[in-house]
């Protein structure tokens, strides 16, 4: 896998202290209670930066920034970074200079949140270091890769229920028959409560009514003009209430805006007067 050429930071923590740790006697690891914890050597920035596979732990001067100390790390767990025995908020470091001196210092975090962070950053990269190298080999040797075998094992069988298939497709082949309409068009029944409209044929038309074609409605003539009364049925006050049936004989009108409309009506002239 080629190393990229950009520097990513994958953890900053602001407060780390550095402790001198005596060498170690035997293989059973480092323990954090042997160093003097009251009183570091070193207090600082600790930062995580990645640059290709590799990782780097750089102890750096809170204000400046200027590099205390380095260790690469090229795998973890391993020599290059180590947990303590005793405690979850110590580790031990492998820090290297350029001329190839190296040394085993320890680190602290007053935080255990400090120390998980510190702790995870470094997985997640190696993590993905693992991932990206097995795609490049599968890259490079893609008939190697494990291969999907979907026969069948010796002496393994299937069953298939075919009663239950037989019933899905008649009932998919089958759909509910609607109901045929008698006339060559199907009218919706009217709303609940709504009225029927009547039909009103235009002028000169005629209209269907029970089977049989009614006729329009015509208009009277001047021709055609209802005949006066005679005098003599004027002059009755009974033959005057058959034609004006609200004037009546020996009483009132009702209303003055009748009283009016008769007065008028009979100032109407009569025939022979």
């Amino acid at each position: 896998m080629e190393e990229s050429g950009y520097e990513s930071v994958l953890c900053v923590k602001p407060d780390v202290h550095v402790y001198r740790i005596p060498p170690r006697a035997t293989n059973r690891g480092y323990r954090a209670a042997e160093w003097q914890l009251d009183q570091p050597s070193w207090s600082g920035r600790l930062r995580i930066t990645a640059k290709g596979q590799m990782a780097y732990i750089k102890l750096e001067d809170r204000t400046s920034g200027e590099l205390f100390a380095q260790a690469p790390v090229d795998q973890f767990p391993g020599t290059a970074v180590e947990s303590v025995t005793d405690s979850s908020r110590y580790f031990v470091i492998r820090i290297e200079d350029g001329n190839g001196r190296r040394a085993f210092i320890g680190i602290g975090f007053g935080d255990r949140g400090d120390a998980f962070d510190f702790n995870v950053a470094l997985q997640d990269h190696f993590k993905w270091v693992k991932q990206q190298c097995e795609f490049a080999k599968q890259a490079q040797n893609p008939d190697q890769g494990p291969k999907l075998d979907l026969g069948f094992k010796e002496g393994q069988t299937i069953k298939l229920n075919i009663a239950n298939m037989k019933k899905k497709e008649g009932a998919a082949g089958n759909p509910r028959a609607r109901p045929a309409s008698t006339g060559g068009l199907s009218l919706l029944p009217p709303p609940p409560g709504g009225k029927t409209s009547t039909l009103i044929p235009p002028p000169g038309e005629q209209l269907a009514v029970g089977g049989s074609l009614a006729q329009p409605a015509v208009a009277p003539s001047s021709d055609q003009l209802p005949a006066r009364p005679s005098r003599a049925q004027a002059g009755s006050s009974s033959d005057l209430s058959t034609i004006f049936p609200h004037v009546t004989s020996g009483k009132e009108l009702p209303c003055l805006g009748q009283r009016k409309e008769d007065e008028a009506l009979l100032s109407w002239p009569v025939f022979g007067a």
